[in-house]
């Protein structure tokens, strides 16, 4: 199991959030997220938008902390990423 998060630096919502994916399946990363109590609302296509406070039990449970740039460059290689005209189209 490959599930990486990047640090908490987007900030919305009056907190900081990080990116949790997977690069190995969506059913990976779906399943550990439901695993640490993460909601499906959180989840955006190819990854799921989750808040600074719980970050560090997500290391423990054994993510992998990563930079924004390897979570990218690793989601891309895996095929599962979605491109922001990819990500409108669906939301439309």
């Amino acid at each position: 199991m490959t599930i990486l998060i990047d640090d908490p630096m987007w900030p919305n919502h009056g907190t900081l959030w990080s990116h949790l994916v997977s690069d190995e399946s969506l059913d990976e990363l779906h399943t550990f997220a439901a695993e640490n109590e993460i909601p499906r609302r959180g989840f955006d296509l190819d990854h799921y938008d989750v808040p600074a406070r719980v970050y560090q039990s997500l290391i423990a449970a054994g993510a992998t902390p990563v930079s924004p740039k390897t979570l990218t460059r690793r989601l891309i290689a895996s095929g599962l990423r979605i491109t922001e005209r990819e990500r409108r189209l669906a939301r439309a």
